[in-house]
């Protein structure tokens, strides 16, 4: 009988160590889950600052680019203004030369027509006089005109970048001019800060490339821009291969891409 029982008790003590074995897994399996989910938590409430402050200043870009771009309206119609100006200066010059050949013609006809040059003597001279004048004025005239010609094509030249630079911002494009780098990067939240901002041509949602040694190694999503900084979110899947990214990489413009990297 006292084997019986003490079998019984060695059963019991077994089937409670076994229970006590299971508990602690459960137990050490919800510590682990309870740390994963404050990690996500932890990068969600990151994420959401990071939003919160895009939001924020989302109304002061957008009032620093709509006033670049009425900057930029006036500015063209200053432009078209002067290339108008300087179009007219030339028609008016053009006129003149032409009057003032027409007027040189007509005297050489009118001496080659003289008989007795003797006794015109004095004409001829005062003749000469005012052919030697015509002709400085005309070659005064005619590089004026190719000066107001350089005017309007560095003009012309001037309208373009500007409007060049209104469809960029228009269509959410940072300016082809840029090249920056990067400054920081935040990997467990997929973003990246960069040495630049508007004042170089860095525009909100544009995509950007990174490039090392010549070769696109990720893409970039501008979120938040300042006049002298930015931050940008890596684009999901641009990372190539193995690569990681690094401070100072060298950051272009590049085509649109979807959406920023979650986590």
């Amino acid at each position: 009988m006292a084997n019986v029982f003490g079998i019984l008790t060695a059963i019991l003590l077994a089937l409670s160590a076994f229970v006590a074995f299971k508990n602690k897994d459960h137990y050490e399996a919800d510590i682990s889950e309870t740390h994963k989910q404050k990690g996500l938590l932890d990068k969600s409430k990151a994420r959401l600052a990071v939003t919160e402050k895009f939001l924020h200043d989302l109304p002061i870009e957008r009032a620093g680019v709509d006033a670049e771009v009425q900057e930029l309206t006036v500015k063209e119609a200053g432009l078209k203004k002067i290339n108008d100006d300087l179009k007219a200066q030339i028609d008016e010059k053009t006129a003149k030369i032409a009057a003032n050949k027409q007027k040189l013609d007509e005297i050489r006809e009118k001496t080659a027509k003289v008989g007795d040059l003797k006794d015109l003597a004095a004409k001829m001279r005062a003749t000469n006089a005012e052919l030697v004048e015509l002709a400085k004025s005309i070659a005064d005239d005619e590089a004026k005109i190719e000066s107001l010609t350089a005017q309007i094509a560095a003009t012309d030249k001037d309208i373009a970048g500007a409007k060049a630079k209104f469809e960029k911002f228009a269509n959410n494009e940072s300016l082809p001019s840029l090249k920056t780098k990067i400054r920081s990067i935040y990997p467990n939240w997929g973003f990246v800060t960069l040495a630049s901002g508007n004042s170089a041509g860095v525009v909100t949602s544009s995509t950007l490339n990174v490039v090392r040694d010549g070769q696109t190694i990720a893409k970039l999503l501008v979120t938040a821009v300042e006049s002298s900084s930015a931050s940008a979110s890596i684009v999901p899947d641009s990372l190539a291969g193995d690569t990681t990214l690094m401070v100072g990489d060298q950051v272009v413009p590049g085509q649109k891409a979807s959406k920023p990297v979650s986590h």
